[in-house]
């Protein structure tokens, strides 16, 4: 999708995004400077804590970012969500609370708050609509990170509210491409089979055990194509990006938050996902399920509906991002 040529966000103009070594957060800026964009702000984690206020409020305050992507979270798997609840909820509420405040105080014209899937409840209709965000209980095992992020749309619905601001919430689903974190113990699904597969075909294995039934329904977005849908929707003309921003529920009567669903509007099984990196690998051994394993939510497939109506759709399918994604994971194990 080409962006308008009205577009608000000058190629010189000062974008900061907050956490851009992570998966998103690279996308974005790489997709950013594709298009032209040269004056962007990033800082790792030693240059600047998002966990401390001060230095959070010092950055805004010397920088004057006009536009913020906010990507910075601390994420992580099942295994990662159950070992560690406390410093899921902990960290993210801290990050999110410092940079949206110290956005209003800076004045930023627009910006987004990058969320996930897990925010609806585990047994939403299907597929998810933005409107079902609050209506029943969420999934267990990742419920801390998920309050952490529906805390952080209610942020800049109320900021918006109270104060003007221009704040929208995007919740992308499941993503995986360059940059991965293929750990193991705190990886998501896509680059915990990756490496399961890669390794048990170097080693010659027999079989690779893959938690669950494989029966739960997952959505897959390449990350390039989320980062493109951000910089999309950050772009919009005022007009189409405010009829973004949510109502102020008391004076409508409607619940309607500064939210929309970034997806791709179809999903497979852990199976059938299994099977496709298994083949892109060319591992040709056995899979085992582990039933005794958590599968999570049954289903999560995002409606994306609101999104394409405004004229943005994914282009990479899932064969290709895989392909993608295991070459990244290839040139990260050459240079390791």
């Amino acid at each position: 999708m080409t962006i308008m040529s009205n577009n608000p966000v000058a190629r010189n103009t000062r974008i900061y995004i907050a956490g851009h070594r992570g998966l998103v957060g690279s996308a974005i800026v790489r997709n950013l400077q594709a298009k032209g964009y040269d004056n962007l702000l990033t800082q790792t984690h030693t240059e600047l804590d998002l966990t401390d206020q001060g230095a959070t409020e010092t950055f805004f305050a010397r920088e004057k970012p006009d536009y913020v992507f906010l990507a910075a979270a601390k994420v992580g798997g099942i295994l990662a969500n159950n070992l560690y609840p406390a410093d899921f909820i902990r960290d993210n509420l801290v990050i999110q609370t410092n940079v949206i405040h110290a956005a209003y105080k800076a004045q930023v014209k627009r910006l987004m708050f990058l969320g996930s899937s897990c925010i609806y409840p585990k047994l939403a209709p299907q597929p998810m609509k933005e409107e079902y965000l609050l209506t029943g209980p969420l999934e267990p095992t990742n419920r801390p990170y998920a309050v952490a992020k529906i805390a952080g749309i209610e942020m800049c619905w109320s900021y918006n509210r109270q104060y003007g601001t221009k704040f929208l919430a995007v919740m992308p689903t499941n993503l995986y491409g360059p940059g991965d974190n293929y750990d193991l113990n705190n990886s998501h699904v896509i680059p915990a089979l990756i490496r399961k597969f890669h390794e048990a075909k170097q080693a010659g294995c027999k079989e690779v055990v893959v938690w669950g039934t494989g029966n739960p329904k997952r959505e897959f977005l390449y990350s390039d194509d989320m980062a493109d849908a951000c910089v999309f929707l950050m772009n919009l003309p005022d007009e189409d990006y405010e009829s973004l921003l949510g109502s102020d529920e008391s004076r409508t009567g409607r619940f309607e938050p500064p939210l929309v669903n970034i997806g791709v509007g179809e999903d497979l099984t852990i199976k059938t996902l299994a099977e496709t990196v298994k083949n892109i690998v060319g591992y040709t051994g056995e899979i085992v399920f582990d039933t005794s394993k958590p599968d999570g939510t049954p289903r999560k497939l995002m409606d994306v509906s609101r999104l394409q109506r405004i004229g943005w759709s994914s282009r990479t399918s899932l064969v290709q991002g895989i392909g993608r994604a295991y070459a990244d994971f290839l040139r990260g194990q050459s240079a390791a």
